[in-house]
Order: structure tokens, then sequence, then C-alpha cells
């Protein structure tokens, strides 16, 4: 029995019910010329919204349509494709959950050495490939085309990208050893392992294609018949692919280098997942095919035997799963639909949700402001963004125009918000300005139009009082910047009812974000748990442990260090949102006088442009008499020992419904990382939560 043989036949003694197969179909396709296709194309079934994913029956069936083509003697060439919209999301996870069950020790590697012998066969079968990358495709999805001696990637394809190191693994199929060798260690370290730990940035299509991980680029429409028709004047010989030649001398050096300094400011050194992966971009430079594979499938195997493993299922499990049905939200047959958006303010926040509306909702949407020329800036500003996206190759002449066209901007709420279904504030964050701005807006809107808010703070149920209709306000709470960060925060006044409830959820689900029904209270979610991390960051620094002790201690936590994340966010706006914090909360959360000396300088940074801290900044610090300064360590305990504290006390309130949800937030709003299992899991690993609260959340 061959290797392959026993692999398939263990294969099938570790597949479970629970696998959605996706299905590899084989047939002909002629091409000009005389030459024959065996095009594969992948498919599980389902719509777009369950993308295809290779398990151990997805695989058999692969290897079954790859046999058949290389052995028919009338196929000349292989080419593979998925069903519309998608080529492939990776590995199939319950197949890597099993690991470790019983009987099923070596389902990982059984899994990470069958995918390589059925991959292979692409590249060294014996017969020309093309990888025709039709849309998303990830981890495997975006290996399966690696193998193949060409590819093609459709220019509106969405993401394509090896994000297996955010979830605690690393690319097991082939990617970080075929990236090196192909584009060069740089960009594998780009791929596989910077833009994973800047959460999980993917490519587009045209990305991919000037990045180099394709040989043409074609557009929707006809990509599949375009790339057939390139792959014929390929196999003719009239058109040659050049690639490049590979630095294995000092560019690989730097790449690693690189690569270090990346994984330790991101990671601090947490993620064994991270450091594996540049252990095989390394190798890759002098190993063969053999040694290069045979590493990746003993680190697969070593990085699902970790806890950073388990913590990264979980977040799995959250983003694919509960993101998908918030919990409490209400009955969706309650939602109304909404066919036109008003907002109040033309800023750059307010600019920033016009522009998502129009694109995502594609309805008409009006700014306006106190004078027409803020309302016009506003437009402006989405019709540069939608120019811009147009000049990206991402959307096209005629399409830009209708989204233009549906943006306008006035200083007549009477006139801009008649026929509105939904009215959101983009307004200064001040209670008596917005409750004037709602009051306003109910004048000309009808009855049944929602009021949402964009505050990241302020009471909804406050906000709404005096209203003759409060029971439309709902807490609308997008991050910055809005295009990017997945989160909306949906927050629940005292008397906001369910159909404006299940209208905003419906909302924020056109919109494509990840939404979570909050309580109404002092700054909801992120900026709760943020506050009280900022608040005692800034109470230790205060206190007298240096500033760059205080942001070396949180690498591998939070996404980035406390006073850079400060500087990102704006010390005036992390200023109000601790006031108010701690005007609610007075005995554990805590006000900065240093803080509010750089607020007052209006100073926008506590760094400079060189990285350090602004020499103008650190004359405004007062240092104590008697400086208490702690360890990096002893930082990141005390912080983390306050979080554990706020979370508990949250879920004790009812913020939200379960521990799921802070981390979701955590995840989706702040960054946290998906191999710590947000927040709640690692303060759980970390034994900060039994330490604090007596016990664990989960």
């Amino acid at each position: 029995m061959s290797n392959i043989d026993s692999l398939l036949k263990r294969a099938e003694e570790l597949s479970s019910d629970a696998e959605r197969i996706t299905h590899a179909k084989l047939r002909k396709v002629s091409l000009p010329g005389g030459r024959t296709v065996g095009l594969i194309t992948l498919d599980n079934g389902e719509d777009h919204t369950r993308p295809n994913t290779f398990g151990f029956g997805s695989l058999h069936s692969l290897n079954t349509a790859i046999d058949k083509a290389l052995a028919d003697d009338t196929i000349d060439a292989i080419g593979v494709t998925g069903k519309p919209f998608i080529l492939a999301a990776g590995a199939d996870l319950t197949s890597i959950q099993r690991a470790g069950g019983a009987g099923a020790e070596d389902a990982v590697r059984v899994l990470a050495q069958l995918g390589h012998a059925v991959f292979r066969k692409l590249g060294e079968g014996g017969k020309p490939s093309f990888g025709f990358i039709n849309g998303l495709a990830l981890g495997g999805g975006l290996e399966v085309a690696l193998h193949c001696t060409y590819r093609t990637v459709m220019d509106s394809a969405p993401a394509l990208g090896l994000p297996e190191v955010m979830l605690g693994l690393v690319p097991g199929w082939g990617g970080a050893y075929l990236v090196p060798n192909l584009l060069g260690a740089d960009k594998a370290v780009t791929l596989a392992i910077e833009n994973p730990l800047n959460n999980g940035k993917t490519l587009g299509g045209q990305a991919a294609f000037d990045f180099g991980l394709a040989d043409a680029v074609f557009g929707g429409v006809d990509f599949l018949e375009q790339s057939l028709l390139w792959a014929g004047r390929v196999l003719s010989g009239d058109v040659v692919v050049e690639r490049p030649e590979i630095d294995r001398g000092a560019g690989w050096d730097a790449a690693i280098a690189r690569a270090e300094a990346i994984v330790a400011a991101k990671t601090g050194g947490a993620s064994p997942a991270a450091k594996q992966a540049i252990e095989l971009i390394a190798g890759a430079r002098d190993a063969d095919r053999d040694a290069g594979f045979a590493a990746e499938d003993d680190a697969l195997d070593a990085m699902s035997r970790t806890p950073e493993l388990i913590s990264s299922m979980y977040s799995f499990d959250l983003v694919q799963k509960r993101a998908k049905r918030p919990a409490g939200a209400p009955d969706r047959s309650l939602a109304r639909p909404v066919t036109k958006v008003g907002i109040v303010g033309a800023g750059l926040m307010a600019s920033q949700l016009a522009l998502l509306f129009v694109r995502r909702l594609k309805v008409p949407v009006v700014l306006t402001d106190l004078d027409q020329e803020r309302a016009d800036k506003g437009v402006a500003y989405v019709h540069a963004e939608l120019d811009k996206l147009l000049a990206k190759g991402r959307s096209n002449q005629d399409k830009t125009n209708r989204l233009k066209a549906l943006v306008t901007g006035s200083i007549d709420q009477s006139v801009a918000f008649a026929g509105a279904d939904f009215v959101i504030e983009a307004v200064f964050e001040e209670m008596s300005v917005k409750k004037s701005v709602f009051a306003a807006a109910e004048l000309v809107v009808s009855p049944e139009c929602v009021l949402a808010t964009n505050t990241s703070s302020l009471s909804i149920t406050e906000m709404a009082s005096g209203l003759e209709h409060p029971e439309r306000v709902v807490g609308f709470h997008f991050f910055n910047p809005v295009a990017v960060m997945p989160l909306l925060e949906i927050v629940k006044g005292e008397q906001t009812d369910d159909a404006t409830l299940a209208t905003a959820f419906g909302t924020g689900k056109g919109l494509g974000k990840t939404t979570i029904l909050v309580k109404d209270s002092p700054s909801f979610i992120v900026n709760r748990l943020l506050g009280r991390f900022m608040g005692e960051v800034a109470r230790i620094a205060d206190e007298g442990t240096p500033i760059q002790v205080v942001d070396s201690a949180f690498a591998g936590v939070a996404p980035m260090p406390p006073y850079m994340l400060l500087s990102l966010v704006g010390p005036a706006i992390a200023l109000h949102n601790n006031e108010t914090l701690y005007g609610a909360f007075p005995d554990r959360f805590y006000v900065s006088e240093n803080l509010k000396r750089v607020v007052e300088a209006r100073k926008s940074s506590f760094y400079g442009a060189d990285g350090t801290i602004d020499p103008s900044v650190a004359e405004l610090l007062v240092q104590p008499e008697s400086p208490v300064v702690k360890t990096a360590e002893e930082v990141r305990e005390q912080t983390l020992c306050a979080l554990a504290d706020e979370a508990q006390r949250m879920l004790d309130e009812g913020v939200v419904a379960a521990p799921e949800d802070l981390d979701l937030a955590m995840i989706t709003g702040a960054g946290f990382s998906f191999w710590n299992g947000g927040l709640t899991m690692l303060l759980d690993i970390a034994g900060i939560s039994e330490e604090v609260n007596g016990k664990r959340f989960h």
C-alpha cells in the first residue's frame, strides 16, 4: 500500500458526519488550438455564505478527481476553481478540533500529510496545472492554487491570504515553503506572519496579483472563460510566464530579521505559532520539497497540542457562529426596511458613516450640518473615497456614478430627512448637544424612523428622555476606522422597543458588521474595558513607572502598547471616556492628571515621529516625590487583575449576556488576539480570573 493509500484509509477512519464535504467535480473543457483542460470545480453544495473547506472527505474527493485527470490521456492540463465567489477557505476546522480526542490523536498529522500528498499531484503529477482563483482563497484554499504550475485571480476576489498564525496554527499545506521559494522570503513574511498579526489582514484580487500570487488577473463577469483562454495561450507557448529571481542570501536573512521584530512587537513571544512560522520560512531557503513539507507537518502537529489552539478555536467559533446569531437580538421579522438614511453632522466620522451606508445598503444617504459648506465637504469626502476605490479597480465607473448620486448634503432637515427610515447622529460627544439634535430630528421624521446615536459612552436612556417617542432611540456605536473595524455595539435604552432593536440589528448586518446587544451602561463594552485598562496603566505610570516599561508589558495581550493606543484613539477622547467612567464608578476608575496636562496642551500623541516619547510631552509629565517603579511583569499582572474584576462586574450587571460577548467585542472592536481567546479566555488560562473573582469565566 502506498503512503497516500494508507493516509486515505486512516482519513476515512477519522472522518465524521460533521464535515460538510467539498466535492471536486471534473469536466473536460476544449480550448482553441485543440488542447483540453480537465477542470475541477470545488463545491460543497452551499451558497457563498458557507465556503468550501478541506476536511478528510473533501481531500479524498479532490484526490479522486486529480487522479482521473492525470490518468486521462485526452486531458492536457488540469485546472482547479471553485463555486461562485469561493475557491476555498482552508481546512475544515472540525477535523482539527478532533485532534487529541480518543482514537484521534493523529488527526492533525494525517490531515496535514494528506493535504500535502493530494495537493502535490497538481504540481508534480506530470501535467501542467492552473489555479483559477475565482473568489475567496484563504489558508488551504490559497495553498491548493499555489501548488499549481500557474495561477489566475479574479480582480474582485475579496480575500486571499494565509491567516493561520492568527488562529494559532501555521500554513500547513505548502504555504510556508512555496511562497518564499516563489516570491521570496520577505513576501512570505508579509503573507504568513505580518498580515495575520495585523488583525488577519488579507489581499483583494487585484492586490494579490500585484503582490505576485497570480500570473494573470481578469474581471469577474467572464473570469473563468478568460482564464481558460489564457491557459490555452500558455499551453501553446504564446504566453510565457516569468518568475522573479529569489534572493537566497542577505535578502532572506533580512526578511527573517524583520519577521522576528514583528513577532516580538506583536506577540511578545507569546505566540508559538508565530515563532514556528518564522522557523519554517527560514528553513525553506535550503530545504527540498520533501523536507519543507515534512517540517510543515511537524509544525502543524505541534501547534495542535498548544493552549493557543484551544483559544483560537474558541475565537473562531465566536466570529463564525455567535457573531451571526447575536445573543438577545429580537426576532428578525420585526425589523423595518431601511430605504433612506439621514446623518446629523458632516465631519469625518459622519462622512465615514455615509460612505459605509451607501456602499453597503445602496440607498439614498443625506448628510446634514449647520451650513451648506460643511455638508458639501462631507459629500466631497464620500465622493473622493469612491473615486479611490474606482482607481484601485475595486469598482467600475457606472457603479461609482450611481453611488455618488445617492449621497447628498443639506442644511434643511425637514427636506433631508423626509422619507428617512434611519437617522444617525455623529456630533460632538456632549449630552446636551445630542439631546437637542434628537429633539430637532423628531419634529421632521416619521413616527417609525429609528433615531440612532453613535455615542461611545453616553446614556441612551437619558438621550431619549423628553422625546415623544423614546422607544425608537438606539445606540449604534461604530469603531474607528469605520470601514475596517468589524464591531458594532447596539445599545438598548430602557424604553427602546423590539422593532427598533430588530431594525438596528438588520441594518448592522446589512453593513457587514459584527453586532452585539449591550445594556445601556457607561461606555458600553469595549470602551469600558479599555477605560479600566488605560486607567490602571495611567495610574501605574503616574505613580512612577516609566511609560516605556508600561508599554513593554502588554505585547501579546493588547494589539499595541497602551500609550500608542492612546495616541491612536486621541488623548482627548481617552480622557473624556475615563472621566465618564470615573463619574459612574469613582471607586475603581482613574483619571490621570498627566493625561489632563497633555490634553490641555493640545498634544495629539505621547510619541514623536521617531517612535520615542515626545520631549515636549515628557516636560508636561509630573513625577511623584516618592515614585513606585514596577517591572513589566508587575504592570501586566496588576492591569489584568483589574480587567478580570471589571469583566466580572459587567457580567453581574447584565451589560452583555455572557463572557463570549465580551471576548467577541474585544476581538472585533479592540483587536485582541484570536490565539488568546479575546480577554476572558486569556484571564482563565493565566489563572487570574480565579485569583481575582474566585472562579473562571468558562
